[in-house]
């Protein structure tokens, strides 16, 4: 299961923009998560729930937004979406898969916080 290992590297990667930010509370963790990535959302956002439990992320959210495998045939000029674990080529010519537009993210999007002191409305 690397989504265990990957929630360790994103609870690093978050306490070092969190301590250089002064600490503030965090509130939700918008990521981004591409089909092709084999990354499983449930499994990723279960990883989290776990290692987040005692660190200045205790009380945050994790938002995944998934993005959808697309692919471009050149021949075709055409966009499609192959099924993951099929043949990724394109279903109109047959070409051979060329291009990946779209699937392959797995980054932090965005992180909502609040300073202490600060109240929101």
């Amino acid at each position: 299961m690397h989504e265990v290992d990957m929630t360790k590297a994103l609870v690093l990667s978050l306490k070092e923009w969190w301590v250089a930010s002064g600490q503030p509370k965090v509130e939700r963790v918008h990521l981004v998560v591409g089909a092709f990535t084999g990354v499983e959302p449930v499994s990723l956002a279960f990883a989290f729930e776990t290692q987040k439990c005692g660190t200045f992320l205790e009380a945050a959210a994790l938002v995944i937004r998934e993005t959808p495998f697309i692919a471009y045939c050149q021949p075709c000029r055409q966009e499609y979406q192959p099924a993951i674990g099929t043949c990724y080529g394109c279903p109109t010519c047959g070409s051979p898969l060329e291009e990946i537009r779209s699937g392959r993210e797995l980054k932090i999007d965005h992180v909502e916080y609040s300073q202490p002191g600060v109240a929101h409305a």
